[in-house]
This record gives structure tokens, sequence and C-alpha cells, in this order.
């Protein structure tokens, strides 16, 4: 009897341990494919705000709620089926389709790069007529959001899964949620506190008591607390409603150059995948090179070159894609719309 319970505690201990490496292993992978969708998680971050412009700020959370919620259900409901799917039926199709998203964020990142040096204006869609319509506005406006975060969260997955090692359906299904819950996670509570934060900066300024404030009491006069730091909490308040601006502009272009990055990286590594490793190869020997120039920061150095080779060849892809759309494709579609409405008619 005893022989047998210890035999029993011994596989549950295995057991145990078993799920414990498992567990290690998921979050190691979805670590992994958080840090190789860096560039659309950033991009993510920072296109969704300009969604809640506009808006009385009430309405603003609500917003970002309902978007994240349509962003769940797009990578849990939708695409993490169709990934696993993906893999089970056809794993030849994740590095095409992968490199297919890597050219998607590298037109992205290159048409908001073309846009910054020519700007081109852009004419009134139906937003316009909505705008006399709040609740109308706020449903396009939501509607936008959970379409464009669809693409992005597409990405997100094909990364996740073209960076995961060979492994059971169980753990590729565990790593995709986890990496799809996360990410929309640390997307939206950022995006929120983004949007909230020139609120927050307006009530710091106005405070006369941030300390009584703090602990939800009304003072008659500020406490002593409260006059010791209220210059410190006003000048904190008004310099998130002064830097909030340049704040977005900034993660804006960040993101914008992490896409062209992250695009190239990918391109470049599905292009050695399929037996063109000429240009990886160029890259990484010029990242070794620089770094063996400056051992001190070789790593540093080593990253900063493979990541600026990466945005460089993105770059110029993405500016390629552009032009064949804008230059061919979109004018030629145009011109074929018209002769096909009057055969019809």
């Amino acid at each position: 009897m005893s022989v047998g319970l210890i035999a029993l505690l011994d596989d549950v201990a295995a057991l145990a341990k078993l799920a414990a490496a498992s567990l290690d292993d998921i979050a190691g992978q979805a670590a992994k494919a958080g840090v190789k969708a860096a560039g659309v998680v950033i991009d993510d971050a920072a296109v969704t705000p300009r969604y809640v412009v506009g808006f009385a700020a009430s309405r603003e959370l609500p917003i970002v709620k309902r978007i994240a919620l349509g962003s769940l259900k797009n990578k849990l409901l939708i695409l993490l089926p169709a990934a696993l799917a993906l893999s089970l039926f056809a794993p030849w199709a994740i590095m095409p389709l992968l490199m297919l998203g890597g050219a998607y964020l590298c037109y992205e990142g290159a048409e908001k790069v073309l846009e910054m040096i020519w700007p081109h204006s852009v004419e009134p869609g139906h937003e316009a007529a909505a705008a006399a319509d709040p609740a109308l506005l706020e449903e396009q406006r939501i509607r936008g959001a959970i379409q464009t975060d669809f693409i992005l969260s597409a990405e997100i997955m094909a990364i996740t899964l073209g960076t995961m090692p060979a492994s059971s359906f169980w753990i590729q299904a565990l790593v995709l949620a986890a990496v799809g819950f996360g990410i929309t996670v640390a997307v939206y509570g950022a995006v929120a506190l983004i949007v909230k934060a020139d609120d927050a900066g307006v009530a710091l300024a106005a405070s006369p008591a941030p300390v009584s404030s703090l602990f939800r009491r009304k003072a008659a006069v500020p406490s002593g607390a409260d006059r010791a730091l209220r210059p410190v909490t006003q000048a904190i308040g008004r310099g998130l409603v002064l830097g909030m601006p340049g704040f977005l502009k900034l993660l804006g272009l960040v993101g914008t150059a992490a896409m062209i990055w992250v695009g190239g990286g990918i391109i470049l590594h599905g292009l050695e995948e399929f037996g063109y490793g000429g240009p990886a190869h160029m890259l990484h020997d010029a990242a070794k090179a620089a770094a063996g120039a400056l051992p001190a920061i070789g790593g540093v150095v080593e990253w900063l070159v493979t990541a600026a080779g990466s945005g460089l060849a993105g770059l110029v892809l993405g500016v390629a894609i552009v032009l064949v759309l804008h230059k061919a494709l979109f004018p030629a579609i145009a011109r074929f719309r018209p002769q096909q409405a009057r055969q019809t008619h």
C-alpha cells in the first residue's frame, strides 16, 4: 500500500514538473513572440488613440474598452483557430503568409513616411456625414478601429506562429492565446493611460490640495503637505497637458519605424528560408564587422546595424509596393470600373 502511494506521489511530482516545464516553455515562447511582434504592437498603440479624438472625456474609456473587446474576439475567436488550422493542414503556407504580412507592414510604414514628406489632402468620407450624430460617429470609429486591429492582430499571430519551434497542438494553442491576450491587455491598457493622461494632467494642474484629493478628503484649507507638494503636482500636470501631443507624435514615429524594421526583417528571413540568403548574409556580416570594430558595445552595435539594415530593406520594398499600387494597379482598377459600369447598363 505504502509503495503504491509513493509511486503515485512520484507520478504526481513528475506530472507537476512536466506541467511547470510546459508553462515555462509557453511563457518563454510567448515572450519571444511578443518581442518579435514589437513593431506591430507599438504601431497598434500609436494608431488607436486617434479613434477617440473629438469625443467627450466620459466616452473615451468606454470606446477603448469596446475596441479592446473587439481585438480579443479578432485574436482568440477568429485568428487563433485559423492559425492552428494552418499549422495542422498547411504548415508550408506559414512562411509565405508571414512574408505577405511583412510586405504589408513595409507598405503601411512606407506610406506613412511618404505622407510625412509629401502630405496629401484627404477627401471627407462617411465620418463627415456622421459628425452631427455622435452615436453614429462613435460606432463608425469603433468599427474602423476593430477592422484595423484585425490586420495588425493577424500579423501578430502570424509572427507568433512563425517564431514557435515544433510543438504540440496544445502548446501552440496556449502560446497563441497567451500572446493574443497579453498583447491586447498591454496595448489597450497603454492606450487607456494615454487617452486619459491629459485629463489627469488638467486635474493635477488645477488641484489646490493634491494630497487631500488623493485620499478623497475635502479640506477647507489645504494642509501643509498639500502646500508643499502643490508646485510639484501642478508642474507635472502642466507637463502632461503640454507634452502629450508631442508624445503621441513621437509614438507614431517610433511605431512607423518599428513597422518598417520588423517587416524588412521578416522579408529578409523569409528569403533566406527559400534559399535567397544573400541579402540576409550580407547584413549579418556587416553587423558582425561593426560589432568587432567596437567590441565594448558590440552587442548594441550589432543590433543597431541589423535593425537599420532591415529597416532600409523594408523601406525600399515598401516604397516599391506603394509605387506599384498607386501608379499602376489602382489607376487601372479605376479605369476598369467605369467601363464595367457602362457595360452592365
